[in-house]
């Protein structure tokens, strides 16, 4: 694979398309907003500026982000000849499927076309189209260009064919993957659930604050990514009490 359309420019969509840039893919970014196009750009453009000061990438990986990144407009412009389309649109199934219907139409037989969910069914998001064999779900983690993991979900028709591909490209990335079969959660965002659901227990339980719960994830079981998430659950169990 060389040509990879990515669909959506928002946080996810921008920074898949910026870690392919770096590894030497050529990308196109499409969003239906224009304003979107310009702030992902910005935000892409910046940021290899930035680690390329810190040497986290090369001076021409941060040329690849200037020179390999399309932001297009245009649908059917952004997805001509790509060898992979990844869809990382809202977590909404009747947009997603929405959206393949739309990139089945519009790319070779032959693309890949990939969803970028934590929940969603690939089996269904790729029956609404011909080439179900060829759909699959490729579980990104933001930030994308520091996260090391790809959850690859099969759903009930994706190929092997299409598994091993998109393992190849995952590695192409810089990437660890894992192949999950379809099932509600997969495999982290399930974790995740029993975290946050006993994290929210200890604190209606009174066992620590709400801090101190957060800070003994991170430290303790070394889960930098997690305290948002369950800050926020607890702000809002806060609320609610009060």
């Amino acid at each position: 694979m060389n040509r990879i359309a990515v669909i959506g420019a928002g946080t996810m969509g921008r920074s898949i398309g910026y870690t392919a840039a770096i590894h030497g893919f050529t990308v196109r970014i499409y969003d239906v907003h224009e304003a979107a196009l310009t702030r992902a750009k910005s935000a892409n453009v910046e940021l290899a500026e930035k680690s390329a000061t810190r040497e986290f990438i090369t001076d021409e990986q941060k040329v690849y982000v200037e020179k390999n990144i399309v932001y297009e407009p245009n649908l059917e412009r952004a997805v001509k000849e790509a060898d992979i389309v990844i869809e990382a649109v809202l977590e909404e199934m009747e947009l997603k499927v929405n959206v393949f219907k739309e990139l089945d139409e519009l790319t070779d037989e032959q693309t890949i076309l990939a969803t970028n969910t934590s929940t969603l069914s690939p089996t269904e998001i790729g029956a609404a189209t011909t080439r179900s064999d060829r759909v699959v779900a490729m579980h990104f983690f933001n930030p994308v260009h520091r996260m090391k993991l790809i959850e690859i979900v099969r759903g009930l028709d994706t190929s092997d064919e299409t598994v091993e591909r998109v393992q190849k490209l995952g590695r192409q990335l810089g990437k660890e993957t894992v192949e999950v079969r379809e099932f509600p959660g997969f495999v982290t965002s399930r974790m995740n659930c029993l975290i946050g659901n006993e994290a929210m227990n200890m604190y209606m339980e009174g066992v620590a604050s709400a801090e101190d719960i957060d800070k003994a994830i991170k430290l303790g079981l070394n889960h930098p990514m997690v305290h948002w998430s369950l800050l926020t659950s607890l702000g809002w169990i806060v609320v609610f009490a009060t």
